[in-house]
């Protein structure tokens, strides 16, 4: 089987493929103090809480946004299945036709997401990542990847609507009553939940209106399911993404 890994700022994901059926996935704190043998421990103990053994593991695949904690965890699963996992960077082979400005700048978060998106969606297509950072990236009718946009993700600015003033609390990132608050909580709620919803139909828009056509969006990570359900576009829900993607990747390269 193949394991498959999205390593982001904030969580990893696994994903355990067999053939093309996922039969599992299970979320790790992205740590960049933990050694190869600490994630080792880590991947062993949250495939066994699935009902699997390291030993069905055949091939890894992995995507890092974070170097340090890619580096470590490839050597845990080469510690773990005695092979050399496939690391999305230069010279993997992604099918994808890159049209920005330097493509070795594309995020392989990105790369892995716009794969998944391209097997599966009509073209031209706006994949949405909500993760520390909120990502939107524009495949066109042909499939060519032309570009996107990136803004703080929704924890992210709570935690700095939190820590950088002197009156304004840490809450739990949910939707609000209305949109017109009437105590702290709920007018920072609006600000968060229905803010990120209406940025995103902002933002769709406006692509739509730069393509002068009609896009299928997908959304991913985090926090996009709950914040989709506020957009008054039309956006596909899509968890496993990126996992698809990098199973595609794998595919390609082997």
């Amino acid at each position: 089987m193949l394991l498959a890994i999205d390593i982001g700022n904030t969580n990893i994901t696994l994903g355990l493929f067999d053939g093309e059926i996922l039969k599992i996935t299970a979320r790790l704190a992205t740590d960049a103090r933990k050694t190869a043998d600490e994630y080792a421990i880590d991947i062993k103990d949250v495939l066994s809480l699935h009902g699997e053994e390291v030993s069905a593991v055949e091939d890894c695949v992995i995507s890092a946004v974070v170097p340090s904690v890619g580096a470590a965890v490839s050597s845990a699963v080469a510690l773990l299945c005695d092979t050399v996992p496939l690391m999305l960077g230069p010279g993997v082979k992604t099918g994808l036709n890159i049209k920005i400005d330097n493509p070795a700048q594309l995020g392989a978060d990105l790369a892995a997401g716009a794969v998944g998106a391209l097997a599966e969606y009509t073209m031209p297509c706006i994949i949405i990542d909500m993760g520390t950072a909120t990502t939107l990236s524009v495949l066109d009718r042909n499939g060519a990847f032309l570009g996107g946009s990136i803004g703080a993700g929704v924890r992210l600015t709570l935690k700095a609507l939190s820590e950088g003033t002197a009156a304004l609390p840490s809450i739990s990132i949910t939707p609000p009553k209305s949109v017109i608050g009437k105590n702290t909580v709920d007018c920072m709620q609006s600000g968060l939940v229905l803010g990120a919803a209406a940025m995103l139909d902002g933002l769709i828009d406006r692509i739509e209106e730069e393509l002068q056509e009609t896009a299928t969006v997908v959304a991913t990570g985090g926090l996009s399911k709950e914040i989709i359900n506020y957009c008054k576009n039309d956006i596909i829900y899509n968890e496993n993404l990126l996992l698809d993607g990098l199973r595609i990747i794998y595919e390609k390269n082997n």
